[in-house]
């Protein structure tokens, strides 16, 4: 069940007036309500409220590419049911003639929307801290890490302890549900009380169940497809009992998808915290976020099923760290994870990011200009000027005022 905002604007007609394609995709999207973060149905509301606001005349303009599209594409009551959007209308939109012309005007349609949305965002800007942590086995020293990131290093005196040093950061203040988030390796940074918090070793059970239960159901089963197989992949859902994240119906969900993405997290520890940041970002925006990586294994010569094959079962020979992998690996993680949050509107002028290696003299910090840490600092003086940021004494509201008169005479403007 949608919101009560979604629903008055689907009572009103407002999904019947838009395109075909476009108002059954989202129709679909909202069906999915209950394993939404807030910030998705934030979205989706935002964007069904100014589409509905829109005049009739900028209506049918914006919509009037696609329109002529669809109608080339032969979309008519028959190949395209509202309120339903099967694998029928995926492959129907797939092998059509028409479809690099639909998805850009898809693109086109967002083009002018997403910078409306981003504005109010951006209004409403507030302080935000990334970190990541990377582990103490790596084989270079700090000149040797972050070398794709342009930041300023800062000398540190003594050592960072994340469970005394860093997780109050998790646990001050008030906080939203799904606003704070730790996704790491091991247990680098305990967990804390309202705080999301993803463990690749802490998903063992859930992560074993799923390569078996895939392996049995490719080996046994006659599946036509992939669509299929995606199909099948959906049902597969963490039970309560193996993970903590099991009992909320909204993060049940994101690990399922996380781990059946077909792209090694049900293996690979660090694969696995990158892509999970990654969702996190995109569909919950989290205000404070700790990455944490680990050591990866080498690679074992296996076959099968690569991507949900476990390899300690498929091959006997004993497993063995890679350090030098790792170090590679995380490098260009330090860099997509930043782009990655750079990408959004929440993040692009309101955030502090600190790179730290654990056991290292060294830091990396990233921020906008009214954050500076001094040339050197200690455990200490580092984790409260990150407290201040957090908390809005960190220069974080003068940013946000600057920001709002930026924003000036465009603040009641919806015109696109």
């Amino acid at each position: 069940m949608a919101s009560a905002v979604i629903q008055a604007l689907i009572d009103k007609g407002l999904f019947d007036r838009l395109p075909a394609t476009f108002s059954t995709f989202f129709f679909e999207q909202i069906k999915d309500w209950e394993t939404l973060f807030p910030h998705e149905r934030g979205y989706f509301e935002r964007l069904f409220t100014l589409l509905d606001d829109l005049p009739p005349a900028e209506a049918g303009t914006l919509f009037a590419p696609l329109r002529a599209i669809e109608q080339r594409m032969g979309v008519n009551e028959k190949t395209w049911p509202r309120r339903a959007f099967t694998l029928d209308q995926v492959d129907f939109l797939n092998r059509n003639a028409h479809y690099a012309a639909w998805r850009g005007a898809i693109a086109d349609i967002f083009g002018r929307i997403d910078p409306l949305l981003e504005e109010q965002v951006r209004r409403e800007g507030r302080s935000r801290l990334v970190l990541v942590l990377s582990p103490p086995e790596l084989p270079v020293g700090p000149d040797r890490l972050w070398t794709r990131l342009q930041g300023k290093r800062v000398a540190l005196e003594g050592s960072i302890d994340p469970a005394k040093h860093l997780a109050p950061l998790f646990t001050a203040g008030e906080t939203k549900p799904y606003d704070r988030w730790i996704l790491q390796c091991g247990a680098t940074i305990p967990p804390a009380r309202g705080v999301v918090s993803f463990s690749f070793d802490g998903l063992a059970a859930y992560r074993r169940r799923l390569m078996t239960d895939v392996q049995r159901m490719v080996e046994r089963e006659q599946l036509r497809g992939p669509r299929e197989l995606g199909a099948r992949l959906k049902q597969m859902k963490i039970l309560a009992g193996e993970a903590e994240v099991g009992r909320d119906p909204v993060l049940a969900e994101f690990t399922r998808a996380v781990l059946l993405a077909g792209n090694g997290t049900l293996l690979l520890n660090n694969t696995f915290v990158e892509w999970a940041t990654i969702q996190a970002v995109r569909r919950a925006r989290p205000s404070l976020t700790a990455i944490a990586f680990g050591i990866r294994n080498k690679m074992k010569p296996f076959s099968s099923l690569l991507i949900y094959t476990d390899q300690d079962e498929a091959n006997p020979i004993p497993s063995q760290m890679d350090t030098l992998g790792t170090y590679v690996d995380l490098e260009v993680f330090y860099q997509y994870i930043w782009q990655e949050f750079q990408k959004y509107a929440e993040y692009s002028s309101h955030t502090v990011y600190v790179y730290l290696a654990l056991g290292m003299d060294e830091l990396l910090y990233l921020a906008p200009p009214d954050f500076t840490l001094p040339t050197r600092v200690n455990a200490e003086r580092l984790t409260g000027a990150l407290g201040e940021w957090m908390s809005g004494a960190g220069g974080g509201q003068l940013r946000d005022q600057s920001v709002r008169r930026r924003a000036g005479t465009r603040e009641n403007s919806r015109t696109l």
